[in-house]
């Protein structure tokens, strides 16, 4: 189903004297460049009623059709705070093809990045999920950010594999096909919960913090580190880039349970 009036319906509801110009986040739960996006072009016509209208937005995705945008979203920049996200998980070309088929590559969405931030651009990089025992090795996760802070990204933010109902069945599955000698680990890391263990959370935590200050991609100023990242620990922040900061309004903390509908 693809509604193909969306921006004009949008620009319909931006225009009501009730709308106060709240930051719109798109990417949140479902990816706004999936494929049908290259036919239909819906996104154009809804970054130009957001940004005539005056209001602010994020757009995450791991879908490089957004390239075709950017001339359009640098022209948004000038006029409304913008914010952009790209979800890269690792560099595995084999893991990639076998968890993700179907969407671009790991070296495509770091081509992504960097057109982004040549453009002039925040990017703010999302690394998720991460795979416990798979793509958790500090020498993987090393070679991935020095790839993120070569292509330019203003920020990262490192999450562990977030397993909703539906993806868990699905994840479990591929898991069994793919690496059945895992299975009891992953037990044990989750069990009947979406998250991780907090002891692993914590210990991937204290390994990435070193590496990310090595490539330059924590957070520069206190603003950048906004919470609330939906299918994320509470705790969890947006990458420095990935979220429309103005410099007289910052955000600091994002409605998790609000993204999630939208």
């Amino acid at each position: 189903m693809v509604k193909v009036n969306a921006a004009e319906v949008l620009r319909a509801k931006l225009s009501s004297p009730r709308w106060t110009r709240e930051h719109v986040a798109m990417g949140t739960n479902t990816d706004p460049y999936q494929r049908a996006e290259g036919r239909y072009q819906l996104m154009p016509g809804i970054i130009r009623a957001l940004a005539d209208s005056g209001t602010p937005f994020s757009i995450l995705t791991k879908g490089t059709t957004m390239s075709r945008d950017i001339p359009l979203l640098v022209e948004a920049s000038k006029r409304v705070p913008v914010g952009l996200g790209v979800s890269i998980a690792l560099l595995d070309k084999e893991v990639h093809h076998t968890l993700e088929p179907g969407t671009p590559s790991p070296q495509a969405r770091l081509e992504l990045v960097r057109r982004v931030t040549d453009a002039g651009l925040p990017c703010g990089v999302f690394i998720a999920p991460v795979l416990p025992g798979l793509t958790d090795s500090a020498q993987q996760l090393d070679d991935l950010l020095g790839a993120i802070a070569e292509a330019g990204a203003t920020g990262v933010t490192v999450l562990a594999l977030h397993l909703r109902p539906g993806a868990r069945e699905w994840f479990a599955q591929w898991l069994k096909r793919e690496h059945p000698s895992l299975i009891p680990g992953y037990r044990q890391l989750y069990g009947n919960n979406s998250y991780a263990d907090r002891r692993y959370r914590r210990r991937l935590a204290e390994l990435v913090k070193p590496l990310v200050r090595k490539h330059g991609l924590e957070p520069k100023v206190a603003r950048d580190a906004a919470t609330g990242v939906p299918g994320a620990e509470d705790d969890a922040t947006w990458p420095s880039g990935a979220l429309p900061v103005d410099s007289v309004a910052p955000v600091h903390r994002v409605d998790q349970e609000q993204l999630t509908l939208l």
